[in-house]
């Protein structure tokens, strides 16, 4: 069985998308595969209308221990240089490189904080 959420990642649609056009809470591989193989018209719409600009699901990473999530990213994330999960403290990461201030963006995911790193512009 495959989960409701599991199927918004795997079509690269919005979660509530996925409910709002019925998709159910437990669905069969061989469901999804119909889906995928004959895509329903609010499917073919969504994907005509997909700017490329931003993805609808990231893969965040811890950079100490690798734990993983899948989450929808927010307009104000952005690029990081590192994630890192609740159950490790900034200090574990890479220093900053020579040169870089580094920032701290809490809320990114269930549990994650970004990182970024930037060039410090000289003059």
């Amino acid at each position: 069985m495959i989960t409701r959420r599991l199927a918004a990642q795997i079509l690269d649609i919005p979660l509530e998308m996925a409910t709002r056009h019925g998709i159910p809470p437990k669905l069969e591989r061989s469901e999804l595969d119909e889906l995928e193989a004959n895509p329903p018209q609010w499917l073919v719409q969504s994907r005509a209308n997909r700017t490329g600009k931003r993805p609808v699901w990231v893969s965040l990473e811890c950079s100490v221990c690798g734990y993983r999530e899948t989450a929808r990213p927010k307009k104000w994330w952005p690029e990081f240089t590192h994630t890192v999960c609740f159950d490790h403290s900034v200090r574990e990461l890479p220093p900053v490189p020579a040169g870089c201030v580094r920032s701290e963006y809490e809320g990114v995911g269930s549990r994650f904080t970004g990182i970024v790193d930037v060039p410090v512009s000289a003059g």
